[in-house]
């Protein structure tokens, strides 16, 4: 949703992130925690520069800073790459 060009307030970025997530039955636990761990999430990417955060007023809106979320999704495919290769090493030393 970063991504796009569009800037979002923080409640509609969550319905959107919680309905993707029911749609792949990844949504487990309350929907306030899923609310703070998405909120915390989102605070971590402001702090590593990969979304831009506006304040007006009380408002906040949040939006992806392409360059970084291009390198932080590189990032992400490489930690994943390590960590699938990891588990099936672990998985093939194991003695049946």
């Amino acid at each position: 949703m970063l991504s796009s060009k569009a800037s979002f307030e923080f409640k509609p970025l969550f319905e959107i992130i919680l309905l993707n997530l029911r749609e792949r039955n990844a949504a487990n636990g309350g929907e306030e925690l899923l609310r703070l761990r998405v909120y915390e999430k989102l605070q971590g990417l402001v702090h590593q520069g990969a979304v831009k955060r506006t304040v007006v007023g009380i408002t906040k809106k949040y939006k992806g800073v392409p360059k970084r979320m291009v390198v932080l999704r590189t990032k992400m495919k490489a930690l994943r790459a390590a960590c699938e290769q990891r588990a099936r090493a672990k998985a093939t030393s194991r003695p049946n």
